[in-house]
This record gives structure tokens, C-alpha cells and sequence, in this order.
């Protein structure tokens, strides 16, 4: 059994990778970072010179982007949560295509309507915030026609690419994002919030903090 810590926030991409470790049941010890914080950033940067989070370190080796951690965790578990059959190559297609062209423009929501106001009271750009919106929309619409005669996106079997594509989702009602307007959109993500992995991935962690572990 590998010694696994997965070093996370509740943000968005790290929300990602636990949420992956959650619905595939990975051997992980769940630590809580804040590697930004002046107490940490030193220490952290010895795990991630990136300091950023999410971070699986395995066997005392880093590893970190969501991504990659994803992948390394279903091959952990001997799953096809990230497929390496000829699924695999459309799996990555999404995972490219939504963090380009769907997670950009929405992570500007995210981060102007529920992040920034924690710490700062600048005002939104009114042009950023109207370029990114129809960004979103033109994905949006994209995603949702594409899902209108399937159930997942690869090969109508739950996979990452659902978990990636469907990042920013959980946030929409309080970042201002119309997902009524792509009933399709909307209903595919009624289903992954159906999976208690996907709809709360910090429920019931058993976590550390790197304050604990110091």
C-alpha cells in the first residue's frame, strides 16, 4: 500500500482532486494547506515549488496539477475512471477543452463573485465580466447540444471527463452563471451531483492541517 497525502483547498481545482480521490476510494491522507500563507509557503515549496495545491505526494515523491493527479489515483485504484483504452484520448479532448474554453470564463465568475469579495472590495470589470460571459455562453451551448443525445460525455460511461468538464457547476447559482439557460448542461450535472463524491467532497474528511502536522 503506497503512503499517499493529498494536500488540498477547498477551491476550485482541489475541490477536483478530492473529489476524484473521494469517488474512487483512494488510500489518501487528506491535509489541508494554505500554501500562500507566510507561516507555510517555505515549507511548501519543498513539496510544490509551484505553492499551489492540489498536491499527491506518493512515497515521499510530488506530484501535482489536477490532472495528473486524477490520473494517477485511477491508476491506483485499477480503475477506468480515466480510461487507457481508445476512451483515453477523448477523455483528454474534454479535459483540454474545458479548462480552455468552459472553466476559463466561468473561473472569472467564480473568483470576482465569491472569491475576491473575501478579501478584497475592488469592483468587477465590466468588460471582462461581459467578454467572459459570452465565452461561457458560446461553451455552454456547445457542451449543451453535444449532450443532448447522451448521458456522460465518453462513451455514455461516467468518467474524469465529467468530473474536469463540470469544474466550475457547483458554483454557478452564486457566481451568476445562467445554466437554466442549457437544460441539457443542467441536467447532466443533476447527475453528477447525485454522486455524494461530486457533491461534497470534503464531507466527513478525516483531515490534517499542515499547522497539525508542523
Amino acid at each position: 500500500m503506497p503512503d499517499l497525502k493529498l494536500y488540498y483547498s477547498p477551491n476550485l481545482n482541489p475541490r477536483v482532486a478530492v473529489a476524484v480521490a473521494r469517488h474512487l476510494d483512494s488510500p489518501v491522507a487528506y491535509i489541508a494547506a494554505s500554501p500562500m500563507h507566510p507561516d507555510h509557503r517555505r515549507a511548501f515549496k519543498a513539496i510544490n515549488p509551484n505553492t499551489l495545491v492540489p498536491v499527491l505526494v506518493e512515497n515521499g515523491k510530488s506530484l501535482w496539477e489536477t490532472d495528473a493527479i486524477a490520473c494517477r489515483l485511477s491508476q491506483i485504484a485499477g480503475s477506468d475512471f480515466w480510461p487507457t483504452d481508445e476512451r483515453m484520448s477523448e477523455v483528454q479532448m474534454w479535459v483540454s477543452w474545458s479548462n480552455l474554453h468552459l472553466t476559463r470564463p466561468a473561473g472569472t465568475f467564480y473568483f470576482e463573485r465569491l472569491i475576491r469579495p473575501q478579501f478584497s472590495d475592488v469592483p468587477e470589470d465590466p468588460k471582462v465580466m461581459k467578454n467572459d460571459m459570452v465565452a461561457f455562453r458560446n461553451s455552454a451551448g456547445i457542451l449543451d447540444g453535444l449532450l443532448a443525445d447522451r448521458e456522460w460525455l465518453v462513451a455514455d460511461r461516467l468518467s474524469y471527463a465529467d468530473f474536469r468538464t463540470a469544474t466550475c457547476l457547483p458554483f454557478a447559482e452564486g457566481a451568476g452563471l445562467p445554466l437554466h439557460d442549457f437544460p441539457n448542461v443542467a441536467r447532466w450535472h443533476n447527475q453528477l451531483l447525485a454522486i455524494d463524491a461530486w457533491r461534497d467532497p470534503f464531507a466527513g474528511i478525516a483531515e490534517t492541517s499542515m499547522e497539525r502536522r508542523a
